[in-house]
């Protein structure tokens, strides 16, 4: 059997342009016939659906601290199928969790694929050699195979890079010119998605263009390393019920594709149903699944679809189990606050309110141990993301957590019989 070639995107920090030159090579490499598959690192659910559009399909998250490593493996493997795998990394190359785990050079060393190294090369030159050799020796098992250079301001001073890289032994890959065109826009929870960008293919193509010009794209391809096999799959999370009802537009776009593929290669049918189109769970749905995404940012629009709420508390009242997550959360509450202080009526199947008031974004990984009637195992791995508060009634939580370091953090979420959500998006059993 061929095994499927992969490697990995990383850079030493946020911001160096690491996402723009990901897409730039997904695309560049379709145009030249690869057919690749996108992945991101971590928790992520923004990047993947610009990967996605850049790949020509979905792309999925390989999280070295929510996943084991036969997860991962085989997920990647799978993933891969008979495609190049394209690794986007997350933030620096050895940054990680609070307990010092899962980061990008983690994910290279376990699946052992070699690392390109995007380096923005602003207001730098000779320094650039120290950088890249001290990234390539910090750590034993992680590869530093090529680099890319990124923001480069001249050919004068691409050749004063290159030259400085040389001893280094390092190839370098390209250098990418400056380019006010290759910037993304942002919101609060980081990048708009793709559908939100009115001219993201005349960006994609412009970014396409960059890399297939300034990248040895062979070269690249090249270094591509065999991907391990693991020698089992794990046991996936069950799916919540047998015909599952999935929330998916603008204000439900976070949901992990590896869960939703796994209930239904365990056997659940999936439906999807858009709250902002004022659509009802589907009648014959045991199971209801609301992910995160904006719904502030559609407050009216929820507030006024009563289509999509009576067809909640009907999937209530014939005992299908409904799960929130974050957004998904929220929107189970009574009332949402949007950031201009204007109150929106959600479902109304948890006694919360829900306010859009952080001055700082609550993050982290979370260890969860679950007390409500998920059909999942008790222990399990997520995250929480967002910038809004919960005021709620006394209930029982559904979940006890703690922090990557294993603080104890307050109870999270609410449930009441099968109607439950928290913050946490769920990744995997721990």
């Amino acid at each position: 059997m061929n095994l499927a070639n992969g490697l990995v995107i990383g850079a030493p920090r946020s911001g160096s342009g690491k996402t723009v030159i990901t897409l730039g090579l997904l695309a560049a490499l379709r145009r030249r016939g690869t057919t690749v598959a996108p992945a991101k690192t971590g928790p992520d659910y923004i990047d993947p659906a610009f990967l996605g559009r850049a790949a020509g399909r979905e792309a999925v998250n390989l999280d070295p601290w929510s996943m084991s490593p036969h997860r991962l493996k085989s997920l990647a493997a799978r993933h891969a199928g008979d495609a190049l795998l394209v690794v986007e990394g997350v933030m620096g190359l050895y940054d990680s969790a609070a307990d010092g785990t899962g980061s990008t050079a983690d994910l290279a060393e376990l699946l052992d694929l070699p690392v390109i190294l995007i380096v923005d090369a602003d207001r730098q030159n000779q320094s650039v050699a120290p950088l890249v050799a001290g990234f390539a020796n910090w750590r034993v098992g992680v590869r530093i195979a090529g680099v890319i250079l990124n923001r480069v301001a001249s050919s004068r001073h691409e050749t004063m890079l290159v030259e400085a890289l040389a001893p280094t032994g390092i190839a370098c890959l390209g250098a990418i010119p400056r380019n006010p065109a290759l910037v993304i826009p942002e919101r609060h929870l980081g990048l708009v998605l793709p559908g939100e960008i009115d001219d993201f293919e005349p960006f994609l193509a412009t970014a396409a263009s960059a890399i297939g010009d300034y990248v040895d794209l062979e070269a690249l391809f090249a270094l591509a390393s065999p991907l391990p096999q693991a020698a089992e799959e794990p046991a996936l999370l069950p799916p919540l019920g047998q015909r599952i009802a999935v929330a998916r537009d603008a204000a439900f776009a976070f949901a992990y594709p590896h869960l939703l593929d796994g209930w239904q290669r365990q056997g659940a049918e999936l439906s999807v149903f858009s709250p902002l189109a004022d659509q009802a769970p589907p009648v014959d749905a045991d199971a209801v699944f609301l992910p995160g995404g904006y719904p502030e940012l559609h407050g009216a629009t929820l507030a006024a679809a009563t289509t999509f709420k009576t067809g909640l508390l009907a999937a209530r009242e014939r005992d299908a189990l409904i799960y929130g997550e974050c957004g998904g959360f929220m929107v189970l509450g009574e009332i949402l606050i949007d950031k201009s202080g204007q109150p929106h009526e959600m479902a109304g199947l948890l006694p919360l309110i829900t306010r859009i008031d952080r001055p700082k974004r609550i993050l982290g990984y979370r260890r969860l141990i679950q007390s409500g009637a998920l059909p999942w195992p008790v222990q399990l791995n997520g995250h929480e993301f967002h910038y809004s508060s919960a005021r709620q009634s006394r209930l029982p939580p559904l979940f006890q957590a703690s922090d990557a370091r294993g603080a104890a953090l307050p109870p999270m979420g609410a449930a009441i019989g099968r109607v439950m959500g928290s913050y946490a998006h769920v990744v995997d059993a721990a």
